[in-house]
């Protein structure tokens, strides 16, 4: 069967590591492949990582550069390469050389058992609190996916082109792969592959990025904090009407009232409370749609280079 793969990588201030990323991907893709090709997207690096590509566009037929505007976002790059895409099968994985090309057929072999989306999963080396966050990143996905597939998501993935068609008309800049795949199918499958140490470099993604863009993806792309809402204001409400009976009781058992101000000012923090976080989460419900509107993109190309054939 022949198979022809297009492998996008996101890369932002990757010069260290890219013409090593490239000459591996290059070695393993030529047995493991009929046609392939390198979509490198430059997400606004200010280390020189455009003039590298351009230069590896130059000289290397199967690669292929496209330089966004600015810094968009890994995702939001992703986005780029996979609409720009020739091949009937994608591969994206990091520039950072934490996902060993030569994994690559362990993806391509298990996406040929007839799935439509594989992941590589395994245990990344990253610290405390990352992976924390981390975890808290793929707890939300798993509510919106629906699916114990959201355990094993990561960059290093592996799935049929087909599959951009359920997002083709996607256009808002908060951009989630993940969720974005699980709009065209159910059928995921992962595989565990190595993962080794960042050849250069550090992670962009800390804890408050990854909570922001858990935030993002909660509010982007699911309602669930809006029913969680009218929960807690159904659940204060309850709150309110059995205070209520028990000061009706007791002043009809008792003739006297629950006494107290104590007690009156914390009824009143615990609704004020829960006024404001209602508030809070539909505010942020109004902000995207505010967002949308503008009709803001999730990228904008400046330059693409290399034909890829």
């Amino acid at each position: 069967m022949a198979r022809r793969v297009s492998i996008v990588v996101p890369v932002f201030n990757g010069a260290a590591t890219v013409p090593e990323l490239v000459d591996r991907l290059g070695s393993v893709l030529d047995g493991a492949a009929d046609e392939y090709e390198l979509v490198l997207v430059n997400d606004g690096s200010t280390d020189g990582s455009w003039r590298l590509i351009k230069e590896l566009a130059e000289r290397g037929p199967h690669v292929r550069g496209i330089d966004l505007m600015r810094n968009y976002g890994q995702h939001n790059a992703l986005l780029a390469g996979v609409r720009a895409a020739r091949h009937p099968v994608i591969v994206t994985l990091d520039d950072d050389l934490q996902n060993p090309p030569e994994e690559i057929p362990k993806l391509l072999a298990k996406l040929d058992e007839g799935y439509d989306v594989v992941y590589g999963s395994g245990l990344r080396p990253h610290g405390f609190w990352r992976n924390v966050s981390t975890a808290i990143v793929k707890r939300a996905l798993r509510g919106i996916i629906g699916s114990d597939i959201a355990g094993q998501v990561g960059p290093f993935r592996a799935f049929r082109t087909e599959i951009r068609e359920a997002f083709r008309d996607f256009h808002a800049p908060f951009v989630s792969l993940d969720v974005l795949l699980s709009w065209g199918t159910t059928r995921y499958a992962s595989v565990q592959v190595d993962h080794q140490p960042r050849a250069g470099g550090r992670s962009s993604y800390g804890f408050v990025r990854l909570a922001v863009y858990t935030l993002n993806v909660v509010t982007g792309f699911s309602t669930r904090p809006l029913r969680f809402a009218s929960l807690v204001g159904l659940g204060f409400t309850l709150v309110g009407v059995a205070v209520l009976v028990l000061v009706l009781v007791r002043y009809f058992l008792e003739g006297d009232a629950v006494p107290g101000f104590p007690f009156l000012a914390s009824l009143i923090a615990i609704f004020s409370g829960a006024q404001l976080l209602t508030l809070g989460i539909i505010g942020e419900y109004i902000s995207r749609m505010h967002v949308r509107v503008m009709d803001r993109p999730a990228y904008a190309l400046r330059e693409e280079v290399g034909d890829g054939e």
